[in-house]
């Protein structure tokens, strides 16, 4: 009997090659919305990228659900202005009894009326993550509140470590990478990449494209963009405003306006727009990592 069959009915068949993963159940699929997780190295600005999308797509008039996968739980702060509890924290509460909680328990509205839930995760070192985000999904479906939501947004935490943190890829049509023009953020993206292609073989996600985030250039992206067969889809420079709207709890579109603001707002709303209108599924081909070593830099 190989180690697959000893396996329970829920962990059976490979989900990527060399896999073996939880599949997602039938019951949790989120129907009807678009649906986008959003990836990238750590501390490279997924959570300021997922909120000003959020809120650009609310721009468009779309109405939009932002879920933060980390436990820092600190993905929606700029929508809402405070650090609220998380999905986790809340089933402590009732000791783990869903059914004794009211959706405005876990559910909070944000900038522009973009609802704002942070799944949370379990303490360091002792659970997964897809655990979480499973249930958080379970319970956004069993309050009905997706069948009100045209996006729905995933912000990942970090470099993808492991299945559970993968799982948002399962209920996603897109994955959207977060990068900046160095060498650590892209050689993350590749590792990204190879992560979604993974996933792609058993879930409809494949990738939309990146995002070049806080960088002035984006010559290092492009070159390796056109190595793999990927696209850039957008480019936020390294302004201050940036930072500075993370420090007052507000997303972009709250901000003092200034044309450098203005201009980020815009390739914002020209981002949303483009992912609703659908982008082509993408199937990069990630390099072995002596040749992504080899690709970037200078000697």
């Amino acid at each position: 009997m190989s180690p697959l069959d000893r396996q329970p009915p829920a962990f059976k068949g490979l989900d990527g090659e060399g896999s073996v993963q939880v599949h997602q159940d039938n019951d949790s699929k989120i129907e009807g919305a678009k649906v986008f997780s959003v990836y990238g190295k750590g501390g490279i600005g997924k959570s300021t990228t997922s909120s000003n999308l959020s809120a650009a797509f609310s721009k468009l008039g779309k109405r939009v659900l932002q879920i933060g996968c980390d436990p820092k739980h600190d993905s929606t702060f700029t929508l809402t202005g405070t650090l609220v509890p998380t999905v986790i924290d809340i089933l402590k509460e009732v000791d783990f009894h869903p059914e004794e909680l009211r959706a405005e328990d876990f559910v909070f509205e944000g900038y522009n009326g973009v609802k704002c839930v942070e799944a949370g995760g379990p303490p360091a070192g002792t659970g997964c993550g897809g655990y979480v985000v499973g249930q958080t999904v379970k319970l956004l479906k069993q309050h009905h509140l997706l069948e009100d939501t045209d996006v729905v947004i995933f912000d990942v935490l970090g470099d993808v470590v492991c299945g559970g943190f993968a799982a948002p890829l399962q209920h996603a049509d897109r994955a959207l990478i977060v990068t900046a023009n160095d060498f650590d953020s892209i050689y993350a993206m590749n590792r990204i990449i190879a992560a979604v292609q993974a996933k792609s073989v058993n879930y409809k996600v494949r990738l939309a494209g990146c995002v070049a985030n806080r960088s002035k250039d984006t010559d290092e992206v492009d070159r390796y963009c056109k190595t793999v067969g990927f696209n850039r889809i957008a480019h936020m420079p390294d302004l201050d405003a940036i930072r500075r709207s993370r420090l007052k709890k507000k997303t972009l579109f709250e901000m003092d306006s200034d044309k450098d603001i203005v201009a980020v707002q815009k390739e914002y709303i020209r981002l949303a727009e483009t992912l609703w209108n659908g982008t082509e599924g993408l199937a990069p081909a990630p390099l072995p990592d002596r040749e992504i070593f080899e690709l970037l830099g200078f000697d």
